[in-house]
């Protein structure tokens, strides 16, 4: 058995341990529990620990720079999904998709795998990638979202600048950007994890090594079942990746980047589970309509549809980011990414074609 096989096999193992363990963990303060232990101990240490043994220069500012026009190019393509799914942009569902569509969420969905597949320099330049995807679904569809609101609603007494304000302060307060701001300050200075304390560099080794079990518990765990919107939410998640892999094959050919790893990083990154962000943002806009009783239909977003969506997306991304990073190379070239591309995106677009079939023949 090869190496990446029995890998792939230990962590698939891992997610069915936590759909075993799913009954057991009956409140959601228990799994939310796991999840904070992630996002606030474990991911954070693995990240420092990957930057602080990497050469970081000032060149590497590109990297964050290139997510932040990913997450735009996803924004701009995000319309092309209600053409083929006969979703109206501005009505609730379209305006929601248009939220969840062009963010990201490495942390629980793609860097664990990054860790185990490609090592720590690939994690850290990850690490940094996110960067540019954080202002990206902190601010600006904060931005987004606070425009379709007023356009939605007419309510001018949202005050733009004191919310900006606090998005800024709690994204400096995040323990995975606080350790990341901590390392580059300490390579600037010249200090790497090697001439670290020994003390220092045992805690950050005992809790960096509880993250990939915990994530793949986590995700376990989280798996919802639930039905509810499941056409359309299936077919977005397919169109999602589709359309991501067409973008990635794309810069990949116009940076002209040649590195295996560095292509694999470029393919996974933008396959991540789709963001919490905008959730966080719509349940905001969505409590000022609850104020207001509005029915849904006259909301600005689907509440309920961007949780379902937030629900399935981290299983089915980590299902694609394992497949690929397990495949080897198979994915490393702009033609098998272009392929797999076009199959995602039809098969996100075939059940809406076929209950259009469905519909004419049952009126024949």
């Amino acid at each position: 058995m090869s190496d990446a096989l029995q890998k792939t096999i230990t962590l698939l193992l891992l997610i069915a341990l936590g759909l075993i363990l799913k009954g057991k963990f009956k409140s959601k303060d228990q799994t939310n529990g796991i999840k904070e232990i992630i996002l606030s101990v474990a991911l954070p240490s693995t990240i420092f620990i990957s930057l602080m043994k990497i050469d970081i220069d000032s060149s590497m500012i590109i990297i964050p720079l290139v997510t932040l026009v990913f997450n735009f190019l996803m924004f701009f393509s995000a319309p092309l999904a209600f053409t083929l799914f006969g979703v109206d942009k501005n009505s609730p569902t379209g305006r929601t998709l248009m939220m969840l569509i062009p963010s990201l969420a490495p942390g629980l969905s793609c860097f664990p795998f990054i860790a185990e597949f490609l090592g720590e320099k690939s994690l850290a330049i990850a690490a940094l990638a996110d960067v540019g995807n954080k202002f990206f679904v902190l601010i600006s569809l904060y931005i987004l979202a606070m425009n379709m609101f007023l356009k939605n609603s007419d309510d001018k007494d949202t005050k733009v600048g004191g919310k900006l304000k606090s998005l800024f302060a709690s994204m400096f307060q995040e323990p995975i950007n606080i350790l990341i701001f901590m390392a580059i300050i300490l390579l600037s200075l010249g200090i790497n994890y090697g001439t670290l304390p020994s003390v220092v560099t045992d805690l950050f080794d005992k809790t960096s090594a509880m993250m990939t079990p915990l994530v793949l518990l986590f995700i376990g765990l989280a798996v919802q079942l639930k039905e509810g919107k499941k056409r359309i939410v299936a077919s977005i998640l397919f169109f999602r990746a589709g359309i991501t892999m067409l973008i990635s094959a794309g810069m990949i050919y116009v940076l002209n980047i040649s590195d295996t790893s560095m292509v694999l990083l470029a393919i996974v990154i933008p396959l991540s589970a789709a963001s919490f962000w905008p959730l966080a943002h719509i349940s905001a806009f969505n409590l000022k309509e609850d104020a207001k009783g509005l029915p849904k239909e006259k909301r600005t977003f689907d509440l309920e549809l961007a949780v379902l969506l937030l629900a399935f997306s981290l299983p089915f991304s980590t299902i694609l980011i394992l497949a690929i990073l397990s495949s080897g190379t198979f994915f490393a070239h702009t033609s098998t990414l272009l392929t797999a591309g076009l199959i995602l995106i039809s098969l996100g677009a075939l059940p809406n074609a076929l209950s259009k079939v469905f519909v004419k023949m049952s009126k024949a």
